[in-house]
């Protein structure tokens, strides 16, 4: 029986087949409840009023902690750290030897010599797996994320991690800490007051909107959140399940999931020996109309995802040679896709005809059914984009999805969008039998949503390339 990636790539001898046809089933946010309201008005809130986002549960974290932290950390990112003191966050993005992105978090630098960085899995493997190969003095601790069906079991995690959004968030924050709130810059870090307590604050905007996130021992969460929600009520706040929580990227532009590229490379052969074979990598899922025999046509570089300009090549890392190499070549660029609604509505209208297969079906909010996902973006009979992460928004009335195109295509270029999976569907078990077929999408900006494309300061949701 296989033990590693490494093995079970082997003896299956086919990677993307293994990774079209996984058996992981649909991805589960974890713990926090599906709708507290009802997702639309979950929705609405981010915009017009406030939200409590409850992020202690689907995202892994690992503290890097030693002399050599940062020097550590910035061997293995492309980001720069020569502003990066105490007191800051990052959008931490590694890559591969060749490139290829692994993954990304947010990486918060708490103390000297202390890094705590929260995300998916991947970058968090890959972090944790380079801290074991030694070279540095440093110390990584591990908190897995919650379990996806924890069956009524107790869950605890090292924090609890909230996110307090909307027009409506400063007002909330400022009556909590008794007074008016530091001066926190964007994806800076300061303390505030809650319920008696000090509590970290980070500048951040998920939703595209206002507001700070907050963190601490997961011992103080519900004291934290009752705080929250009963000055809350009187400005509007709605705590928001897992349904709305999943689709804020779509109004915000960040694409959560890019394939890990660690399948291939020589490279990278020791680090798929280290991953085991039930880990996220292994188990993870492609869905969508593009098939490839080659798995790299799945992988991503930072250039295409709108993280060219985080690149330092003010220091040496892993993958700096392919990237200054990549540079100056075209990409491909991060846009928004906008659905059109009559053909969204021919694919749901076939859900009530009895001659045939319906066509897959799109649930709603979020109709993603895979780790990742990867749907044609056709102008005629040739591909010229890839649409990447879809979710219906309450607040634009129309499904989005987020993706890349080909340097030649232009903003308000209508496109097909090729749904469905080819033969009927493969053998995922998120996937019942359809048919493929086709909707038109516009190909429109990221951030799509004008407040955080207008507001957010100079960051990867405003730069297009």
């Amino acid at each position: 029986m296989a033990k590693s990636l490494e093995d079970l790539l082997k003896e299956r001898g086919d990677t993307v087949g293994m990774l079209r046809n996984s058996q992981i089933g649909m991805y589960v946010y974890p713990v926090v409840a599906n709708e507290f309201t009802n997702w639309r008005d979950e929705q609405k809130a981010w915009r017009d009023s406030a939200v409590l986002f409850d992020q202690s549960h689907h995202m892994a974290e690992i503290m890097v902690e030693g002399p050599d932290a940062g020097a550590f950390l910035e061997h293995l990112g492309i980001n720069s750290f020569a502003k990066f003191p105490v007191g800051k966050a990052k959008h931490f993005v590694p890559v591969t030897p060749d490139g290829y992105v692994i993954g990304d978090v947010i990486m918060f630098h708490e103390e000297e010599n202390r890094y705590n960085l929260v995300g998916r899995a991947p970058t968090i493997n890959w972090v944790d797996y380079n801290a074991q190969k030694g070279g540095f003095s440093v110390k990584a601790t591990r908190d897995e994320r919650s379990p996806m069906r924890p069956d009524g079991k107790a869950v605890t995690r090292r924090h609890y991690r909230f996110q307090i959004q909307g027009p409506n968030a400063d007002h909330i924050l400022t009556e909590l800490n008794g007074g008016p709130l530091p001066d926190i810059k964007f994806f800076n870090m300061d303390w505030i007051n809650i319920a008696g307590r000090k509590v970290r604050a980070l500048r951040h905007g998920m939703a595209g909107a206002p507001g700070l996130e907050i963190w601490g021992p997961y011992a103080d969460k519900d004291e934290i959140q009752n705080a929250i929600i009963e000055v809350g009520r009187k400005h509007g706040l709605h705590q928001v399940g897992s349904r709305a929580y999943s689709t804020n990227t779509l109004e915000s532009g960040w694409i959560p999931s890019p394939l890990p590229a660690i399948y291939t490379g020589d490279g990278l052969a020791d680090y798929r020996r280290w991953l085991p074979a039930n880990g996220y990598e292994a188990t993870g899922s492609i869905g969508g109309s593009f098939v490839s025999g080659n798995i790299e046509d799945y992988y991503s570089t930072p250039y295409e995802l709108g993280y060219g300009f985080y690149i330092g090549f003010d220091h040496d890392f892993i993958g700096r040679e392919a990237l200054e190499k990549m540079k100056d070549r075209p990409h491909r660029r991060k846009v928004t896709f906008e659905w059109n609604a009559e053909d969204v509505m021919k694919v749901i209208s076939s859900a009530f005809q009895r001659d045939e297969d319906p066509f897959k079906w799109i649930d709603f909010p979020q109709p993603n059914y895979a780790s990742a996902s990867f749907d044609k973006v056709m102008m005629g009979d040739k591909v010229v984009g890839l649409s990447m992460f879809n979710g219906y928004s309450f607040n634009e009335r129309c499904l989005l999805s987020l993706g890349v195109v080909d340097p030649e295509i232009k903003e308000g270029d209508v496109l097909t969008l090729v749904w469905g999976e080819e033969n009927g569907g493969t053998g995922k078990t998120s996937t019942e039998r359809h048919r493929q077929t086709t909707i038109r999408v516009k190909v429109s900006p990221t951030p799509y949503a004008r407040e955080a494309r207008e507001n957010y300061v100079e960051s990867w949701r405003t730069r297009s390339h």
